[in-house]
């Protein structure tokens, strides 16, 4: 036999083929970067060809391809089938193209969406009939049906006038005349002698279809130009009214080009501008550090419970504006820090009968923790959450509002674009440096391009696109998003990578990546977000750059107090109490009035306890219009009494209640007196509280004993939660022990389905199962018991379904027959009433 017939003979005939006569290596690559394939694990090599054949896998698997190898694939969908690596080549000219050209093949190829040799090369037939050209959806690159495609429906008559004005010989046969038309247009030579005499005309309306649509209109009297063309065969009718541009012309016209732009190298990103990298991971310790703050502050605010949980879900739009003005922010930024503490676990509904969002039980452990770690919890939730924030709102598909917290706010597409946003900071660009944010877009554009079988596309264009709109603007706006949060998170600093960002993302992001964009380079397993090496060395890498906590304050005669920086939380916490937030920033102001005086004595401290605090932690003396204020507060602080009657008012000064009592603004609590001393209203206490604060007393609530009641803040914590989920995208990538144990059931399901048997009458072919009465299934199984052959069985188990199986027996007894499973790999047990029967294998 000659080495052509060897490799003819060699060739593989079919998918399952190709398949079979991988490596294992190349076979695990496969499931891999197409998990879809796993679910479940195939029987066979058959069962996994056709499993990447389908419909939906092979769509998943071509939105997962880079713009150009997409391009390659839109390619070989135009060549003949099978088709030749040199056609294929000559298809994608220049030598940039020349040079991608084996990864984008070698990719189709591990992917499972081509098979064959560069002799015989295939795209798998369902991605052909999705990329092929179609009247109800052209090709991606322009390009028609073929002449024997376009001439299917038409007259032998009309085909044999075709060929005469094209200058050929009649045939006998409309196939034979269609093959000579084909003939004479694949023909360089002769299809430029045809053209040059052709209108001038007529070769305007082939350069305008000759990029696509390859789609015309002409009307029942086609003028003289038109008339030539058709007459020829280089324009062909497909519907009344309607004609179309041959395949085979229109590569002429081209250069044997399948597209007018091909794009095989991956646009760089462009620089925006550089910085010192000492200067990136301070301003980003400063954003990460402001993160952390504002994330407290907010639970802070919701401590004693917080907004009320909307009926269908999420916050309402009054409270978001409520939670931005309290955070000093916009609402999306506001939804951005909400969902943020969501996302890692911090916030949650109370799960009560009148909801309430509130702070979870992992909010008290998670704010003693240094300020580092507490930031590398946020960082780490964010980087795999695909609840996106920006989306709030926004109106879904119902056109209903989407709010903060609400439901419908995954995206499974966010983790991906994060972690590929970021490693392109970290991976294109030198340290300290920020890209301009448009060359971002048009490199995920390119390693994700939109998805080009779903509707038609016009080439003519600068640049082609036959995505969902939708589905583009939602990946483009990710992308802006992911370069805004990571900013405000302290990822990023003036548009850069940080150095802490850098080893949070060596932690998150590898998995995510590959499994996107198939990146040879990044083959780490995927990790959760909790305390690693890796992410234990992020945040050691941010405590050194992190402010250290203060025990000061600077007190002004103005009635301010001035915090130079972060304050220990001790102090910062009682200081809120005793006064009011009046400005934040690099320092944070805060302003001491009556009613926050009046709210640390009504949490039980006494104005010498205040003016000791003050004392103690101020590096400047106290002020005097600060002390006065505070005795004077003090002074008059519990002068009245409120308890509950329904409420009642009670003060040793009979002047205070008669002042009380005429002041029209009083009218409202409907008080009367009841004894010299004693008010009675109709208001509860909490509101007669509020009232007579408003009209300038200082009143202080009493217990039913008579004394001063403590106010003191009441946390409301929800019950244990756990942070939502990420909604994957697709099935999740397979571990290596998954994907060994598939490697090893697909081979041993192979080898049962495929192993020769000894010819007999009474052995099943075609794949059926094996038919043999129980006296000789009994006789051939105790055998092979003495021989130690293997046997092939047909089995039925208990649910009957019916399985093929290899065998090699080790006992029969008791109805059972114990064996050596090759297709399961183990040793199992089987009775012997559901074997269908049993042949023996050929010594091959």
């Amino acid at each position: 036999m000659s080495s052509d017939e060897q490799t003819t003979a060699a060739a593989p005939r079919s998918l399952a083929e190709a398949l079979r006569a991988r490596d294992d290596g190349s076979l695990a690559a496969l499931l891999r970067t197409r998990p879809d394939l796993l679910g479940p694990v195939p029987n066979d090599m058959t069962q996994l060809a056709t499993r990447a054949g389908t419909r939906a896998s092979v769509i998943r698997a071509l939105e997962r391809l880079d713009r150009y190898t997409q391009q390659v694939a839109q390619a070989l969908a135009v060549a003949p089938d099978p088709t030749t690596y040199e056609t294929l080549e000559s298809l994608l000219p220049g030598e940039d193209s020349a040079a991608a050209l084996p990864r984008a093949v070698a990719t189709l190829r591990r992917q499972a969406l081509a098979w064959g040799g560069d002799d015989q090369l295939r795209l798998v037939r369902t991605a052909r009939e999705l990329l092929a050209p179609t009247p109800q959806h052209p090709s991606p690159t322009g390009l028609g049906p073929t002449v024997a495609e376009a001439t299917a429906g038409m007259s032998p008559g009309r085909v044999q006038e075709i060929v005469a004005a094209a200058g050929l010989p009649s045939t006998h046969d409309p196939v034979s005349a269609v093959a000579a038309l084909t003939a004479l247009f694949t023909d360089p030579t002769r299809m430029s002698a045809l053209l040059d005499e052709a209108p001038t005309e007529s070769i305007d309306v082939l350069n305008r279809l000759v990029w696509g649509p390859p789609y015309g209109q002409v009307t029942a009297q086609p003028a003289a130009h038109l008339r030539w063309l058709l007459d020829r065969g280089l324009l062909v009718p497909t519907n009344p009214g309607t004609v179309v541009l041959p395949r085979e012309t229109a590569l002429h016209l081209r250069g044997r080009r399948a597209h007018r732009t091909l794009e095989p190298l991956a646009p760089p990103l462009r620089e925006k501008a550089a910085h010192r990298p000492q200067v990136v991971n301070a301003a980003a310790a400063a954003e990460a550090y402001t993160a952390v703050t504002t994330v407290e502050e907010l639970l802070k605010d919701w401590d004693e419970g917080g907004p009320a949980v909307l009926r269908a879900g999420g916050l309402s739009v009054r409270d978001l504006k409520r939670t931005a003005v309290a955070l000093d922010s916009t609402e999306q930024t506001a939804a951005f820090w909400v969902e943020l503490a969501y996302a890692a676990g911090l916030l949650a509904p109370d799960g009560e009968a009148d909801e309430r969002y509130a702070a979870t039980p992992a909010y008290d452990e998670w704010v003693l923790l240094p300020p580092a770690e507490r930031w590398q919890r946020l960082a780490a939730a964010w980087l795999p959450a695909t609840r996106t924030a920006g989306l709030v709102g926004g109106r879904d598909g119902k056109d209903r509002t989407l709010s903060a917290l609400g439901p419908h706010l995954d995206r499974s597409a966010a983790p991906e674009v994060r972690a590929r946003v970021l490693a392109l900071l970290r991976d294109e660009l030198p340290e300290g440096t920020s890209p301009e944010p448009d060359s971002v877009i048009e490199r995920l554009t390119w390693e994700r391009p939109p998805v080009s079988h779903h509707r038609p596309s016009n080439e003519g264009a600068a640049r082609p696109s036959s995505s969902s709109p939708a589905t583009l603007d939602l990946r483009t706006r990710l992308a802006h998003w992911t370069l805004t949060e990571s900013e405000l998170l302290g990822i990023t600093g003036r548009g850069a990578l940080s150095a802490h960002g850098r080893a949070l993302l060596d932690h998150q992001a590898p998995a995510a990546i590959e499994q996107a964009f198939q990146a040879p380079h990044l083959d780490e397993s995927p990790r959760g977000p909790g305390q690693s090496p890796e992410t234990a060395r992020a945040a050691k890498l941010l405590a050194p750059l992190l402010p250290e906590p203060l025990s000061h304050v600077l007190l002004q005669a103005d009635l301010t107090a001035v915090a130079p920086g972060p304050l220990e939380r001790p102090l910062a916490d009682a200081l809120s109490v005793l006064a009011d937030i009046e400005s934040k920033g690099g320092a944070t102001v805060y302003r001491f009035t009556p009613g926050s005086v009046r709210r640390a004595l009504d949490s039980g401290r006494t104005a010498s306890d205040l003016q000791a605090f003050l004392t103690e932690h101020s590096r400047t003396p106290v002020p005097q219009p600060l002390a006065y204020l505070i005795d004077d507060v003090a002074r008059r602080h519990g002068h009245l009494r409120i308890g509950a009657a329904s409420a009642y008012v009670r003060c040793d000064d009979d002047a205070v209640l008669g002042e009380i009592m005429a002041d029209k603004r009083s009218a409202s609590l409907r008080l009367r007196r009841v004894a010299p001393t004693v008010l009675a209203a109709q208001a509860d206490p909490g509101t007669l509280l509020e009232g007579l604060r408003s009209m300038g007393f200082a009143p202080a609530a009493e217990t039913p004993e008579g004394d001063v009641l403590i106010a003191r803040a009441h946390a409301h914590r929800t019950p244990p939660r756990t942070a939502p989920d990420p909604v994957p995208d697709g099935p999740p990538l397979p571990d290596d022990t998954l994907v060994e144990a598939a490697l090893r059931a697909i081979r041993a399901g192979d080898a049962a389905s495929t192993a020769p048997r000894k010819q007999a009458s009474a052995h099943p072919s075609n794949g059926e199962l094996p038919r043999t009465g129980s006296a000789e299934t009994l006789a051939t199984m105790q055998a092979a018991v003495l021989t130690g052959e293997a046997l092939w069985i047909g089995y039925v188990n208990a649910e009957g379904a019916a399985s093929q199986r290899v065998i090699a027996p080790v006992r029969v007894e008791g109805g059972f027959v114990t064996a050596y499973d090759h297709t399961a790999d183990e040793v199992r047990t089987y009775p012997l009433h559901r074997v269908t029967g049993v042949a023996e294998l050929s010594e091959q």
